[in-house]
């Protein structure tokens, strides 16, 4: 039997579950910066936090990128898995004659 899925699910949840922590913490950061009664010092030390957080969303929000797919409609009106790519997300995805070229 193969759990596979299983181990796909959890390395998910992990992922997302670090994700939020990492940008819970970065508006944090972001909160007390903008309150402005910090010393110089400190404003210094949280900004450098601030962007070791910015740095690791960015990360997984880029692996995460790398992972999606969206269902396109095919020939005959079947749905298909296909790579999101950004450029043409932006532009309204991929259409169906791409898709049907793809595969």
């Amino acid at each position: 039997m193969c759990w596979d899925w299983l181990e796909s699910a959890e390395k998910e949840e992990a992922f997302m579950a670090n994700f939020e922590e990492h940008l819970t913490q970065l508006e944090t950061v972001v909160e007390r910066l903008e309150r402005g009664d910090l010393t110089l010092d400190e404003s210094l030390r949280l900004f450098e936090d601030g962007m070791k957080l910015s740095s690791a969303c960015k990360k997984e929000l880029e692996q995460a990128e790398g992972r999606i797919q969206v269902l396109v409609e095919g020939k005959g009106g079947t749905m298909k898995p296909a790579d999101l790519e950004m450029d043409k997300a932006e532009g309204g995805g991929m259409d169906a004659e791409e898709a049907d070229e793809e595969v």
